[in-house]
């Protein structure tokens, strides 16, 4: 089984330009995500596939390999495809190129529950919500069934709570937009019309279950998403870093703290 993991990145963002490329405490946002990757057991080769010269010159000068893409695609699935067409392999993850915080584990954690789920021709992940996010639209909401295959996904908060219970706090999933496609599907799935309600929430994966395709959700504990959405989104994450006391990554800074003399 040949599993290979692909970072989609585009220069080009209404809300903000040049992303992938944006510092957090010193490194470029795709440099963590490919980083992040890298700890993943289960991937045999991760690639980074952009149309943009300046994100393919900062991925090979921290070592990544890159595919240069169309620049017209419409969606980070479609560039992927593009990509991939080229690439032998049994299994593909979309990594999205805007999940700074990304560890292997996740990665592995889709992965495993593609392999295990032979009705699914997709997996993704997801975390129990934090209750700040549910009325955020940029936080994808999803409901599954008692087998972890999804049910829908969306940007409104679901299941909507009528009558609280102790139950309710355990089944408010946060979606992490990471997918592993069986490659054979990945190909098929981008020649598919965007489907009604694609459109209308604008989330590309409604596309797979209207389809009629299975779609298997693994639980991730003790990590959550915190997607770059917006320049302020950054400020979130190095927020978040800082919390867990990431050591300086930064040798310039590291440089400096070796030579502060403690009392």
């Amino acid at each position: 089984m040949v599993v290979v993991g692909i970072i989609p990145a585009r220069y080009g963002s209404s809300r903000f330009p040049g992303k992938p490329l944006a510092s957090i405490n010193g490194i470029s946002m795709i440099e963590r995500v490919y980083k992040g990757a890298l700890e993943a057991e289960s991937l045999d080769d991760i690639r980074v596939a952009t149309d943009d010269v300046r994100i393919a010159k900062a991925c090979k000068n921290f070592g990544a390999n890159v595919e240069m893409t169309r620049p017209d695609h419409p969606t980070g699935s479609d560039r992927i495809a593009e990509a991939i067409a080229k690439i032998s392999c049994d299994i593909v993850v979309n990594i999205q190129g805007d999940e700074p915080l990304i560890e292997g584990h996740v990665i592995d954690a889709a992965v495993n529950s593609l392999i295990q789920t032979p009705e699914a021709e997709v997996s993704t992940v997801a975390h129990v919500a934090n209750v700040d996010d549910l009325q955020d639209p940029d936080r994808v909401k999803v409901v599954t069934n008692h087998k972890n295959l999804a049910l829908y996904f969306s940007r409104a908060e679901i299941p909507f709570t009528r009558v609280p219970t102790e139950e309710m706090h355990k089944n408010r999933l946060q979606h992490v937009g990471l997918y592993a496609y069986r490659r054979s599907f990945l190909l098929d799935y981008v020649r598919f019309h965007p489907s009604a309600l694609e459109k209308i929430e604008s989330l590309e994966q409604l596309r797979i279950l209207e389809n009629g395709f299975n779609i298997v959700v693994a639980r991730i504990h003790n990590w959550s998403s915190c997607p770059v959405d917006s320049p302020k989104d950054i400020v979130k994450v190095e927020k978040i870093l800082l919390e867990k006391q990431t050591p300086y990554e930064d040798p310039r800074i590291a440089a400096t703290l070796e030579n502060v003399e403690t009392p």
